[in-house]
């Protein structure tokens, strides 16, 4: 059953991205001002800013921050291929000791009003060393607005070179 809701869900992520490349110069620039660098659109930097809180909140083993940031359905694939629901996440947050977690490389793609995938590359390190964690991973992230508020409904990651 595990396999065959992984499988769904990884269609459902290559779906959506191939979807998304069609958008993908949608993504709104709003030139700097004297800068020939564009800035990015208030939506991209909003869900960067939620991505890059993720990471300081596992630090902090803040599980109530990840109960208001996950959607009730979360499902995350790990580089192991495995998947992860959001009781799993809120369960095994208090363990997870991270160290480093750089992204870079981060793109967002709105793919309407109400939803975005957001990619990028990410170096991570562990406390601990975990031979199943690689260092180097592509993350994929899809957010979905529910009401008033942005929140988090499938996150993948893939070992990266």
């Amino acid at each position: 059953m595990k396999r065959l809701i992984g499988s769904c869900c990884c269609m459902m992520l290559a779906i959506v991205i191939i979807s998304a490349a069609a958008v993908k110069n949608s993504v709104e620039l709003v030139p700097s001002r004297g800068s020939d660098a564009p800035q990015l659109s208030p939506l991209a930097q909003q869900l960067i800013d939620y991505e890059k809180a993720l990471p300081e909140a596992q630090k902090k083993k803040d599980v109530e921050f990840y109960k208001r940031t996950l959607t009730e359905d979360f499902v995350a694939i790990g580089t192991d291929a495995k998947v992860h629901t959001r009781a799993e996440i809120l369960g095994d947050l208090p363990s997870i000791e991270l160290v480093e977690y750089r992204p870079y490389n981060i793109d967002v793609i709105p793919l309407n009003d109400g939803a975005a995938v957001v990619t990028y590359d990410v170096i991570i390190q562990m406390a601990k060393y975990d031979e199943d964690t690689p260092r180097y991973q592509h993350i994929s992230s899809i957010w979905v607005k529910q009401g008033e508020q942005w929140k988090l409904k499938f996150q993948q990651a893939s070992a990266a070179q």
